[in-house]
Parts: C-alpha cells; sequence; structure tokens
C-alpha cells in the first residue's frame, strides 16, 4: 500500500518552537536571482511547504519543518541558513 506525503507527514509530532530555525540569508537573492533564473526551487521541493513565495520575499514556515534538510542542498544559492531545532524541540519520530 502506498501512501501519500500526507499520510506519511501524518505519523510525525512536533514540539514547537517560539524560535525559528530556519532563516533566509538575503531576500534580494529570491526575488532577483533565484525568482528569474530558477523560479524559487525551494517552494517546490520542501516535503512540508515549509517555503512559500509571498509575492516580496519567501515566508518561512518553520513549524512544518520536518528536518529532512532538501532545502539545504537544492537551493541554487545556498541562501537558506538552516540549523537543528534546539534541544527537545523539532520532531519526534513515531514510526521509526
Amino acid at each position: 500500500m502506498t501512501q501519500r506525503i500526507e499520510e506519511k507527514l501524518y505519523t510525525l509530532r512536533w514540539r514547537h518552537d517560539r524560535q525559528s530555525h530556519i532563516a533566509i540569508v538575503d531576500d534580494g537573492v529570491c526575488l532577483t536571482r533565484c525568482g528569474t533564473e530558477w523560479q524559487r526551487p525551494c517552494t517546490t521541493f520542501c516535503p512540508a511547504s515549509v517555503y512559500t513565495w509571498d509575492g516580496a520575499k519567501i515566508a518561512v514556515s518553520y513549524e512544518n519543518c520536518v528536518e529532512c534538510t532538501s532545502c539545504v542542498l537544492g537551493c541554487p544559492y545556498r541562501n537558506i541558513d538552516w540549523k537543528l531545532p534546539r534541544g527537545g524541540f523539532g520532531i519526534e519520530w513515531q514510526h521509526g
């Protein structure tokens, strides 16, 4: 039986922090270079839809992050500053 990504994400638990562990280094890069050359790939390859384009900048919903680091690997300009959440916060894996 094949599960959709939404069903798989439902098996996770998050312990949310009020402090973001993700930051966009330079909004201008997303606006000018990434928007014209790459069509903002972070908005498409993140499995948890953490990144969205709001018309002027990338909005980061860090609370949805599943800590896969695909954003760090996929950003063509290395414009995402991603750190592990502080101790005790982040993902709690329920099903191995």
